[in-house]
């Protein structure tokens, strides 16, 4: 007599399987978050070793809120990544357009040049840099350190934006010029509103890249130009600092506001064009 297989046991099969994925992406983001909540409560010790909790203190905010050098390399990584992402956005945005919108000899070798910054070496783009510029007779400052974030950070926009435009409709620049849209007008209404998610997310990406950035501006910067990894990775050779555990929970908390903002723009992303 045969008998049929008890369906509790593949229940019980997929229940496991399940305990085990959930178990280990608990694990996954253990790994990943940990050291950082660990680092935003030793923020607030009063230890200077962080080696074992002491007391609660503001402190090193205060600390951190007086410290003239850093605040001043703070606003220079934060005027240099806001210039950097507008020319990415502009030139991204442009690039992806006439790439998608014509064809013309030679586009293939121009996109892949485009895309070479994203996948070389940080250390070979700061010395060719710093050769060109030297070459150039250009001084160090506030001008090279952009064009030198420019170069990596604009082919993140052109990617993102090429992405979006293989989903859009044709029908969508046609039917505005049969309404009489000029083709720039046509551009501005119907395309950039249908690539702005795209657009958000690669000057998001591109601000990032661009404000955490040492090697490149290691090699492009100077000494009044010199931005907060630069400042950052001059403190942390010198020894522990608890100032940067406080500087590290403000840059989290930052990161936080950046990242709802971006998911509430993919979230208008997906409302049809009025």
């Amino acid at each position: 007599m045969r008998t049929t297989p008890s369906p509790s046991r593949p229940l019980s099969g997929q229940r496991a399987v399940r305990l085990f994925l959930h178990g280990w992406t608990a694990l996954v983001f253990a790994f990943l978050y940990a050291p950082i909540a660990v680092l935003v409560l030793y923020s607030f010790n009063t230890s200077r070793l962080n080696l074992q909790w002491e007391a609660f203190t503001l402190d090193w905010y205060r600390q951190l809120l007086a410290n003239g050098p850093l605040l001043r390399a703070a606003q220079n990584s934060l005027v240099i990544a806001v210039i950097t992402t507008v020319i990415s956005v502009v030139l991204g945005t442009a690039g992806a357009w006439l790439l998608h919108r014509y064809r013309f000899r030679g586009d293939g070798m121009i996109q892949t040049l485009a895309a070479v910054p994203m996948v070389m070496p940080e250390i070979l783009m700061g010395i060719s840099l710093l050769i060109f510029f030297a070459a150039a007779g250009v001084a160090l400052g506030f001008a090279t350190v952009i064009i030198g974030h420019v170069t990596f950070c604009f082919p993140f926009v052109l990617v993102a934006v090429q992405a979006r435009l293989r989903g859009l409709d044709p029908a969508l620049e046609e039917a505005a010029l049969d309404l009489g849209a000029t083709p720039l007008e046509a551009f501005w209404r119907v395309i950039v509103p249908w690539l702005r998610p795209a657009i958000v997310a690669g000057g998001l990406m591109a601000f990032t890249l661009s404000w955490d950035e040492l090697i490149v501006t290691f090699f492009t910067t100077s000494a009044a130009s010199a931005t907060l990894p630069i400042r950052v990775f001059g403190l942390a050779k010198v020894g522990l600092n608890p100032m940067l555990n406080a500087l590290s929970a403000l840059i989290v908390m930052a990161t936080a506001a950046v990242v709802i903002f971006s998911a509430y723009v993919r979230r208008l992303g997906r409302e049809p064009i009025a």
